[in-house]
């Protein structure tokens, strides 16, 4: 039996690269540079450098194109990158429900039961 730990996918696990995908998983059409530059918070060298690993590992597929004079480059997920970011999200989710799981007895033992509850204001 393998680890949860083992289907979380490297690729999507840079916090960069889990902003793009989860950007890009929003819509069918994809989003331009411009779109994930601003979202992701992200600068152009940055943004490039994980658009081109993301391209490189089949995730993501970036078309080029020329509006009037202007260029204009727009990524959206592949089938199979929208096949593997939810593969990996449902991975990461039983991560964090076991460690919150294992950390719920430890945290109670400092910090009362309902005091983590959020407040309503």
């Amino acid at each position: 039996m393998s680890a949860p730990f083992d289907a979380l996918e490297k690729i999507f696990h840079e916090p960069s690269r889990l902003a793009i995908m989860s950007e890009l998983s929003s819509t069918s059409k994809g989003k331009t540079f411009a779109e994930l530059k601003e979202a992701c918070a992200l600068t152009d060298g940055n943004l490039s450098r994980h658009l081109t690993a993301l391209e490189k590992s089949g995730a993501v597929k970036i078309k080029k194109a020329f509006i009037g004079v202007k260029p204009c480059t727009t990524a959206s997920l592949t089938e199979r990158g929208r096949r593997d970011f939810l593969q990996y999200l449902e991975a990461l989710e039983i991560v964090l429900k076991e460690a919150a799981k294992r950390a719920k007895p430890e945290i109670e033992e400092v910090i009362p039961a309902g005091a983590l509850k959020p407040s309503r204001s």
